[in-house]
C-alpha cells in the first residue's frame, strides 16, 4: 500500500490516488474527450499498481508518478491523451518555475540594496531604493514573468531568459510599442496642435531644438507615461 509521495521541494506528504484521477481527467477534457470520472478512476487505479508493484524504488516522487500515468495512458490506447497530459504537465513545471523564480526576485528587490542587485539597477530613470522605486520594480518584474509564462511562446520566452534575444521593455509587452521615431521635419512644417494649442513653425535653430525636446518628450510620456 502506498502511504506517501515525495513532492518537488523534497517534502513527504500522504499519498492522494484521487489527485492521478484528478490529473487524467483533466488531460481527458483538454482533448475534447467525454469520458467519465470511472475512466480516470479505473487507470488511476493502474497507476498505483505499478507502484505497488516496485515501479519506483523507494517512496513514490511526484515526477516518477508522472511518468507512470503517461505509461498508462499510452498502455491503454489513450496516445492524444497522454500528450495531452504530457502538455499539461510540462505547463505546471514552467508555471511552477516562475512563480518561484519571481518570489525570488522580489526578495531581492525587498531586501537588497539597488546598487548590489542588478534587476533594481536596470531603469536610470528608476530610484529603487525608494518606496515607489520599490513599488514600480514589483510591478515591472511581475509583468515580465507573467508575459514569459502567458502570452510568449515557451521558444521565445527561452531564448529571452537564455540571451539569445533580448526583448526590451518586456514590462510593456502588450501595453504600447516600445520606440516611435517622429518626423521632426514633418512635424514642424507649418506648426503643429499640442492639443492643448497651436505651436507655429520655428524660425531659428535654438526654436527647433528646445521643441524637439518637448515632442520627444510628449511621445515618451504617451508611450510609457515618462
Amino acid at each position: 500500500m502506498v502511504l506517501s509521495i515525495v513532492k518537488r521541494d523534497g517534502r513527504a506528504v500522504s499519498f492522494e490516488a484521487a489527485k492521478i484521477a484528478d490529473a487524467i481527467e483533466k488531460a481527458f477534457t483538454a482533448s475534447g474527450v467525454l469520458k467519465d470520472r470511472s475512466v480516470a478512476d479505473k487507470l488511476s487505479v493502474q497507476v498505483v499498481k505499478k507502484i505497488e508493484d516496485g515501479a519506483i524504488e523507494g517512496t513514490p516522487t511526484v515526477e516518477g508518478v508522472q511518468d507512470l500515468v503517461e505509461e498508462v495512458l499510452a498502455e491503454n490506447g489513450f496516445v492524444q491523451i497522454a500528450r495531452s497530459y504530457i502538455k499539461y504537465r510540462t505547463e505546471r513545471t514552467r508555471a511552477r518555475e516562475m512563480n518561484t523564480k519571481l518570489m525570488q526576485t522580489i526578495d531581492k528587490i525587498t531586501h537588497s540594496d539597488a546598487k548590489d542587485f542588478d534587476v533594481a539597477r536596470e531603469n536610470a530613470n528608476i530610484d529603487a531604493d525608494t518606496a515607489m522605486g520599490t513599488m514600480l520594480k514589483y510591478g515591472s518584474e511581475t509583468a515580465k514573468q507573467y508575459y514569459q509564462m502567458s502570452v510568449l511562446s515557451e521558444e521565445h520566452a527561452r531564448a529571452h531568459r537564455e540571451g539569445d534575444i533580448h526583448i526590451h521593455d518586456l514590462d510593456f509587452y502588450t501595453l504600447t510599442t516600445t520606440c516611435c521615431q517622429i518626423d521632426i521635419v514633418k512635424l514642424f512644417d507649418g506648426g503643429f496642435s499640442t492639443g492643448h494649442g497651436v505651436l507655429r513653425e520655428p524660425s531659428d535653430i535654438t526654436s527647433y531644438s528646445a521643441l524637439a525636446c518637448i515632442a520627444i518628450q510628449s511621445n515618451q510620456n504617451d508611450q510609457h507615461g515618462g
